[in-house]
Parts: C-alpha cells; structure tokens; sequence
C-alpha cells in the first residue's frame, strides 16, 4: 500500500525523511517494598521535581510563544499538583506496600481510563496530559533522564505512537517539517501546539509499523493523504501543493479584520469555543467576532469542590473584558453524561447520556447552581454576557430555569449587586424533542445554539463510541439536517437568531449549507475562524440556497455528504 489515509488534525504539506519515535517500554512491574514512608519520600521527591521540569518548558513557551500556548502546561502544573492525584499514589503505596513506579502507573491507568471513556472529545484527549505528567514521574524515580528531547539535526517528518505535548512543546519548529501520530484527536494539546506553530500533523493508527529511520514521505495535513513511497512525480506534485498552501495562507491572513461576508452581501458570523478564560485570548487572535460557547464545566472538573462565586465571578468578568462589547455566550454548567465530577456524587446510572445531567441536576440542586447565577449575572456588567441553558428537552424546564435566574436577580437587586437586568437568554438545542417544539421555545429565549453533536446523538439513537453502530452517526444525515433547517426557520419566524456551536459549525462541505438554510453564527475552535470565513466569503447567498433546496431532496447521508463534498472541490 503506498498511498493511506489518516486523519488531518492541523493542515500543511510535508516532504520529508521520517524520524521514527517508537514507544519506550515500561517495564514495571508489581514489586513489595519494606519502607512505605521511604517510597512516600522517593514519590513527593520526584512529583516536586517534575512540577520544576513542567515550570521550565512553561516560562519558556510563555516568553517565545505567549500565554496561551503556556497555559497547556500551567495545567500540567495543576496535575502535577492535584490532590487526587498525590493522595491516590500515596494511598496505594499504603495499601500494597508497592514501589511509587507501580503505584504511580496504577493512578495513571485509572485516570486514563476515565478520560479515555468519555464522549466528549477534549476530556478523552486530556489521557494524553495524565499519560505526560505520569511519565514525568516515573522517568525521574528510575533515574533515566529527561528523554523528551529528540535526537535529531536535519529537518524530519516525526512519526509517533503517542506524540506528549511536552515532546511537542520542545521541538525546534525549524526541523519539524510535519507529524504523524498514531492516536489523538484535534484537541489533544499535543494537535493544539502543532497548529499553533504551523506544523502540518495527522493520525495514522499503525504508522508506525508501515515506516522505516530515515525513508522518503509526504503528507498532506489538510487531507490525511499520506504517500509512504515518494517517486518523482509525487515529489513534484507536493512541492506545487506546499507553493499553493503557502499562498494560501498569505491569503488567509490578509482577511483578518474582514467580516465573514458572502460575495452578494449575506453575513454570518465567527465566534470561537472555549473551555477556560485563557482560551479568549485564541478567539482574538484568529479574529473571532464572539465566544458562541463557554463552556463552564471545566471550571468544575479535576479538583476536590466546586469553584465559589467568587472564582467563577473572576473567570467570567475576565473573559467579558477580553471580548470587550462582542457576545460572550457562557453555558451554564453541563455536568453528568461523561463528565463526572466526583465530589457531587452522582449516582451511577445505565444511561448517563439519557440521565442526570446538565440542566436536571441543576434545577434539582437549586442553591449549588445559584452561585454559578450569581456569578454570571454580576459579570455581566464587565461585557457582552449571555446566558445559556443545556440540556432543555421541555417548557416546563425551560420555565423553571428562567424563574430560578429571576429570582436571583431579585436577591441581588435587594443586596444592591450590579449586573444587566436585560441580559439575553437562550438555550442550546440538542435533542429531537427541543428540535419538535422549537416554534414554542423561540417565543420564551431570546437565541438557540445549536448543539450538533448531541442532536445527531440523541436524532440516530446511536453512541459514537461504539464501534458496532458508529457508523450510523453522521451529521449528514437527512433527520439531522430536517432538525436544523426548523431550528433555524423557528427562530426567524419568532426574530431571534440561532447559531451552531458543534464540530459540524466548522465542517468544510457544510458551511454552504449553513449559509443557505440562514444560520446567523458559527461557533467552533478558533483555529478554524479564519479558513471559514475564506470559505465564507467566496460564496454567493443565491448559490447557497440552490443547494438548501437539493441537498433536501437527497433522501441518504452517503448522498448528501458525496454530494457537499463534491460541490466543495469544485
């Protein structure tokens, strides 16, 4: 096979000797230790040492690369630091009498495994941070070294079975003409750094058994191509594409400050994702108009309680006055499904997705999620804050959550606390029962965000991470697309406008549908703001609704897909 296919994480054409970097070997292995406070001492020993190392490639990434680039490893920091992570070494080193390798390893491995499980593909990617810290750890109590560092003195193509952000963080860019990983995905921070520094990067299961040291290939970061046998031709073939990339991303940058305009005049706006304050900064610099969505349960996750009103107070005024006048849409905490958070004790249920999650624990847990309330409401008098609620299947629900928020205005209206009394509400929309009833809903919010990964859930009953039926989820398909269009045409109806917050907002082959069905925002990871909105603006309105029509006649996802992606290439 000279030519396969993987998955393209950051975009970019690389031609170029591969530098393999296998797996090292563990080998640990259970072994009983006499000395329990000995192994304490060897563990908080070498956790101290590896929050130095983490320090060093932190104050080095925040003086040549900038805060947001350094902030990845001020939460490696955190881990490093985080007390379910040293007391779970050290309860194990109690409880088995085992040297602080195994025990450490052991805490890895349920860590990662937690991580792993989840749905949502930011926490599934933060094993790869848990898997770094821990073999910090466990490099400094062999006494083997630092072997982060790469071995090599000519530019190479790195191909990896399991690339760390601190590997990536400490490569010289000027020699790192691309990369292939084996496992990842777009927001593991490993993907995070290689787009920041513009290194093309992919994931290949298996690269690393179909490469050898030192062979010729060629990728294309953009497309997943990979070409593992490199004859003239394709030689050539790839240095027009790296000459037509390099212009292209000329072009890209002279669009910052244009809006996201289509050739005949039809607007839709760019706003960024984020899932901490630090991540505005992003948004800003890839010239996103808002935050379309902020999600608030990060805020929540990986400590022992849950953030006072103060703290959260703090973190939602510092994004407001990052944004300045510009939307900041904050949803409200979205807790449960995946995303556990240990010290809320939610039970354990068949069918998280389908239970205690999001706005039901929060309208079940009136006083815990008042804070978070009280916090916003006083924030928003710092910007352009907006609240949203998840999760919203019923009026009833829908109801009861703006009540709850009016009767915290009221209590801080009575303690003469500042906030914007007409501050916007709106709710997300991510399940067939929200979809049905949208024309109700647009009379009582003032915008939907369209939640797109949740709504091809719940719409095809399918969970994606089950290889058996995955195939079934795909937000191509006709019900997925049906849902949306009256999403969006209720909103219209009722004058208030509707966004799209989920990985399909930045789908190449659907903006042009997007803009045809009149979508008014996209909200999506902001390396992605500025290569949509060149899309954007080399699109006509009237062709867009050409396609609308279509697109609905098609009754399959195969064909509605083939079909986007075609006209996409053209």
């Amino acid at each position: 096979m000279k030519t396969i296919k993987g998955a393209p994480i950051s975009p970019g054409i690389a031609i170029g000797k591969v530098y393999l970097k296998k797996a090292v070997s563990e080998e640990i292995s259970f072994t009983k230790t006499d000395n329990t406070e000995e192994e304490k001492k060897r563990f908080r020993d070498s956790r101290a040492l590896a929050v130095k190392q983490v320090e060093e490639i932190y104050n080095e990434m925040l003086r040549s690369k900038g805060e947001q680039e350094a902030s990845i490893f001020s939460a490696h920091i955190e881990m490093l630091n985080d007390t379910e992570f040293i007391n779970g070494v050290e309860n194990i080193l109690e409880e088995s009498g085992c040297t602080s390798e195994w025990a450490v390893k052991t805490v890895r491995d349920n860590f990662v495994e937690i991580f792993e499980s989840m749905d949502d593909n930011y926490m599934r990617e933060r094993a790869m941070d848990i898997k770094d810290i821990s073999g910090r750890v466990i490099r400094i109590l062999k006494g083997i070294g630092n072997e982060d560092s790469f071995a090599f003195t000519e530019p190479v193509i790195i191909i990896s079975n399991d690339l760390a952000p601190s590997d990536t963080a400490q490569m010289d860019p000027g020699l790192v003409l691309g990369i292939i990983n084996e496992t990842g995905g777009p927001t593991s921070h490993a993907a995070i750094i290689a787009r920041m520094l513009g290194i093309p990067f992919c994931i290949c299961p298996q690269i690393t058994s179909l490469v050898k040291n030192g062979q010729l290939l060629a990728f294309d970061g953009e497309e997943g191509t990979i070409e593992l046998e490199v004859t003239e031709a394709i030689h050539q073939d790839y240095d027009r594409k790296q000459e037509d990339y390099r212009k292209k991303m000329l072009q890209l940058e002279q669009l910052r400050g244009t809006k996201s305009i289509t050739a005949d005049g039809h607007e839709i706006l760019l706003a960024g994702n984020i899932g901490a304050p630090e991540d505005a900064d992003r948004v800003l610099q890839q010239d996103g108009h808002s935050i379309g969505l902020f999600r608030t349960e990060f805020l929540y996750m990986n400590r022992d309680g849950s953030p006072d009103e103060e703290e959260q107070f703090a973190a939602y005024k510092k994004v407001a006055e990052k944004m300045q006048d510009n939307p900041v849409v904050i949803r409200t905490l979205d807790i449960g499904g995946d995303k556990e958070v240990d010290y809320l004790k939610i039970p354990k249920e068949e069918n998280p997705f389908l239970g205690y999650r999001a706005i039901r624990l929060c309208l079940d847990r009136v006083p815990f999620w008042k804070v978070q309330l009280r916090a916003l409401l006083r924030a928003s008098v710092f910007g352009n804050i907006q609240i949203m609620f998840p999760m919203i299947v019923s009026i009833e629900e829908l109801r009861q959550a703006k009540e709850i928020l009016e009767e915290v205005k009221a209590e801080l209206k009575s303690e003469g606390i500042a906030f914007n009394e007409n501050i916007p509400v709106g709710m997300m929309m991510e399940t067939p029962a929200a979809a049905l009833m949208a024309d109700i809903f647009a009379k009582e919010v003032d915008f939907f965000s369209i939640g797109t990964n949740d709504l091809i859930q719940y719409t095809m009953a399918v969970d994606r991470m089950n290889g058996k039926v995955a195939h079934l989820y795909s937000q191509y398909d006709p019900a997925v697309l049906r849902f949306i269009k009256k999403i969006v045409n209720s909103a219209h109806e009722n004058g208030i406008w509707a966004g799209i917050c989920g990985e399909a907002a930045a789908d190449k082959a659907l903006i042009p549908l997007w803009v045809g069905l009149g979508v008014d925002e996209l909200s999506m990871s902001p390396g992605s703001i500025l290569r949509m909105k060149g899309q954007i603006q080399g699109l006509t309105k009237s062709a867009c609704d050409e396609l609308v029509v279509k697109t609905f006649t098609l009754k399959t996802a195969k064909e509605i897909e083939e079909t986007l992606k075609k006209i996409q290439m053209n």
